[in-house]
C-alpha cells in the first residue's frame, strides 16, 4: 500500500553494506550528490534522491543531484523528516556527507511551516511565529510588508483576499506558510465511485490512488485540501480526481488542456461516478454550460477579446460555489490562471500531472498556490505492478547529409535546431521503424508540421494536427481505437490528454528544444496497461544541438528510471 510521497521512498535504509566502496552516493558540500549508476544499490538510492533533491543532469555514469529549497519543502510537506533524510545520506555515501549539506537539509526542513497562517475575524488573518525574529524579517520585505495591514499581539494581519499573494511572497522570501485558515465548503454534491462502470464492467479505485485521494484530502483537516499528485499517464490521474470529488462532496470545477479533453473528462465522469448528465456541464468555445460539475480548458479562461482587455471567464473561476478546483496538467497552468488562484486560496485545489517540472520556472507558484506535492509513486514501482506497460526507450542518432551539413554550418544560432530537428534523413528511418515494428498500433509525434506533412504524404498515414477539426481528429482516434488504423502521424496536440491506450509504439521525429516535461508526456502516451511492452523512439540528429537538448529531455525518465539506449542509425 502507498501512504504518500515520502512512503514512496524509503525512510530506513540498510546500513549494513559490505564496505564504503559499494555505496553510490557521493554528496558534496555545494549541495550536489553524485549517483553512480552502474552501483546495485543505484535503484534504491535513486528511488531515496527523488524524495528530496532535483535530478540536474544525466550523463551515462553518473548523475548529479541537486539539494534545492523547494525539493526540501516538498519532502517535508509529507512528512518526510531531517532525521530519514540524513540517514538515508549517511548510509549510501561513499565518504562522509559534508556537515554543510546536513545543515542545509536541517534549515530548509524547519523553515517549512515555521510562519503559520491562522484565521481571524472581520475578514482579516493572522500570521504567527514561535520565532518572533522571522516575522521581523517578514515584515520587513516589500512584498510583505505590501499587504500587511498592522500587527497585533506579537502577529501580523492580512486581509483574507491576499491569502495567496502572501503565500507567494513568503515562498519567495524562503519561509514557506503553514495554511490553516481551512476552506469553504462549497455547495454540496454527493458523489461516488461506480463499483461497475456504465458499461457494466468491474470497476473500483487501485490501492495506490486510494492512497492518493488520502494524502490529498488527508482527513479534511487544514492541512489536506490542496497539492499535487504526481503520476505517470496511464496510471489513472482522472480517476484520482474523480475520487477527490467524491471524498470533498462539493460543486467543482475542472481545468484541463483542450476541448478533446474536456470530452474524455465528461465521459469518464459518467461512466465511473454516479453523477447524473445533467449535473456536468461543458465550458469550452463551443459550449457554456455551468453545472455543478463543470469541466473547462485553460484556452477559454484565458481568452480575452483584445491583448488590452481583461480575461472574462477567468470570473468561472470565482464562483462562489465551487468547494473543489481541479488542475488537470497542473504543470501547463498559464499565468492568468495563476494569477486567478491566487484569490481563490479558500477552495480545496488538486493538481494532476506526470512531471512537476515546469519549463518557465515556476515550480514554486504550483507550490505556493495549488499546495505540495502530496503524492507520488516511481514510474518503475508501478510498471513492475502491472498498472503501466513496461517500455524501453532508444534515442536513434541520424547523420545529416553533406548538403544539410554545410547548411547547418552557416545558419544563425537561432535555426540551427530546426534544421538539425527536420533532418528529411529521419522520414525513412521512420518507415523502417514502422515496419521492423509492423505488428505495433504506432504513433509518429513531433513539432513541426512541414516535417509532419512531409512524413504523412510520402508514408500514406494520416495526420492529426491543432488544426485538424474535433470531429475528424475524434473519426481518426476512434479508427486508430478499433484497430482499423495501425499508424497515426500526430503534432504536439497529442501530448497531452488523448485517450489511445493499445499504442505500443511511438517514434518521436522533433520536439520543443529540451523539454523534459514534454518527454515525459510523449512516454506516457503508450504506458496505458498491455500485454506486450511498448517501445519509445526518439530521432536526433548527430552532432548537432538537437543531440544536446535531447539529453536535458530525457532527464525527467531518467530519474524514474528509464535508461535511454544510444544507437546510430546505418548510413546510407
Amino acid at each position: 500500500m502507498f501512504r504518500s510521497s515520502a512512503e514512496c521512498h524509503p525512510r530506513i535504509i540498510d546500513t549494513n553494506m559490505a564496505d564504503a566502496d559499494s555505496r553510490p552516493l557521493v554528496a558534496q558540500s555545494d549541495g550536489t550528490l553524485l549517483l553512480e549508476v552502474e552501483s546495485p544499490s543505484y535503484a534504491k538510492a535513486r528511488d531515496l534522491l527523488s524524495g528530496f533533491a532535483q535530478l540536474e543532469r544525466s550523463p551515462e555514469y553518473i548523475h548529479t543531484y541537486r539539494l534545492t529549497p523547494l525539493s526540501l519543502w516538498n519532502a517535508a510537506a509529507v512528512g518526510l523528516d531531517y532525521q530519514a533524510i540524513e540517514a538515508g545520506l549517511v548510509a549510501l555515501s561513499r565518504y562522509p556527507v559534508p556537515k554543510p549539506v546536513l545543515d542545509f537539509v536541517r534549515e530548509q526542513i524547519d523553515r517549512y511551516g515555521r510562519v503559520k497562517l491562522l484565521p481571524g475575524a472581520n475578514g482579516e488573518l493572522r500570521i504567527a511565529s514561535d520565532d518572533p525574529n522571522v516575522l521581523v524579517e517578514a515584515a520587513g520585505d516589500s512584498q510583505v510588508a505590501s499587504l500587511l495591514l498592522g500587527r497585533r499581539g506579537g502577529e501580523l494581519r492580512i486581509a483574507a483576499r491576499d491569502r495567496g499573494a502572501l503565500k507567494q511572497a513568503m515562498v519567495h522570501l524562503g519561509y514557506p506558510l503553514d495554511d490553516l485558515c481551512g476552506y469553504v465548503d462549497g455547495g454540496p454534491l454527493p458523489v461516488s465511485i461506480r463499483e461497475r462502470t456504465s458499461g457494466g464492467e468491474a470497476f473500483g479505485l487501485r490501492p495506490y490512488q486510494r492512497d492518493a485521494i488520502e494524502a490529498f484530502h488527508a482527513g479534511g483537516g487544514p492541512r489536506g485540501g490542496a497539492g499535487v499528485v504526481v503520476l505517470p499517464c496511464g496510471a489513472g490521474k482522472t480517476v484520482v480526481g474523480m475520487g477527490a470529488m467524491a471524498r470533498v462532496g462539493a460543486r467543482t470545477l475542472v481545468l484541463t488542456t483542450s476541448t478533446l479533453a474536456v470530452h474524455q473528462w465528461i465521459e469518464e465522469l459518467l461512466d465511473k461516478t454516479t453523477i447524473e448528465p445533467g449535473s456536468v456541464g461543458e465550458y469550452t468555445g463551443v459550449r457554456k454550460d455551468v453545472r455543478p460539475v463543470t469541466v473547462a480548458t485553460y484556452q477559454m479562461l484565458t481568452h480575452r477579446p483584445s491583448k488590452a482587455g481583461d480575461f472574462p471567464h477567468l470570473e468561472l473561476m470565482r464562483d462562489a460555489g465551487w468547494g473543489l478546483i481541479i488542475y488537470d496538467e497542473v504543470h501547463m497552468l498559464p499565468a492568468p490562471v495563476f494569477r486567478a488562484t491566487s484569490e481563490i486560496q479558500a477552495r480545496r485545489r488538486l493538481g494532476l500531472t506526470a512531471t512537476l517540472v515546469r519549463e518557465d520556472g515556476r515550480e514554486d507558484d504550483v507550490f505556493a498556490l495549488i499546495g505540495p506535492k502530496r503524492f507520488e509513486v516511481p514510474w518503475k514501482v508501478l510498471e513492475v505492478q502491472g498498472f503501466i506497460a513496461q517500455a524501453s526507450c532508444t534515442e536513434v542518432r541520424v547523420e545529416l547529409s553533406d548538403k544539410r551539413r554545410v547548411a547547418y554550418a552557416l545558419a544563425e544560432r537561432k535555426d540551427k535546431f530546426r534544421l538539425a530537428a527536420e533532418n528529411p534523413a529521419k522520414v525513412r528511418l521512420v518507415k523502417e521503424l514502422l515496419a521492423e515494428h509492423a505488428q505495433e498500433p504506432a504513433l509518429v509525434i513531433g513539432q513541426y508540421l512541414d516535417q509532419l506533412g512531409t512524413i504523412s504524404r510520402d508514408l500514406g498515414l494520416p495526420l492529426v494536427t491543432g488544426a485538424t477539426q474535433n470531429a475528424e481528429r475524434e473519426r481518426l482516434f476512434d479508427r486508430f481505437r478499433n484497430g482499423e488504423l495501425r499508424v497515426l502521424v500526430v503534432s504536439k496536440v497529442a501530448n497531452f490528454a488523448i485517450d489511445l491506450p493499445d499504442a505500443s509504439l511511438l517514434v518521436q521525429v522533433s520536439g520543443t528544444f529540451g523539454s523534459r516535461q514534454e518527454e515525459a508526456q510523449r512516454l506516457g502516451r503508450i504506458l496505458r496497461p498491455k500485454a506486450r511492452p511498448s517501445v519509445f523512439y526518439t530521432l536526433v540528429s548527430r552532432d548537432t544541438v538537437e543531440q544536446d537538448f535531447a539529453r536535458n529531455r530525457q532527464m525527467y525518465l531518467v530519474e524514474q528510471g528509464y535508461r535511454y539506449r544510444i544507437v546510430n542509425a546505418p548510413a546510407k
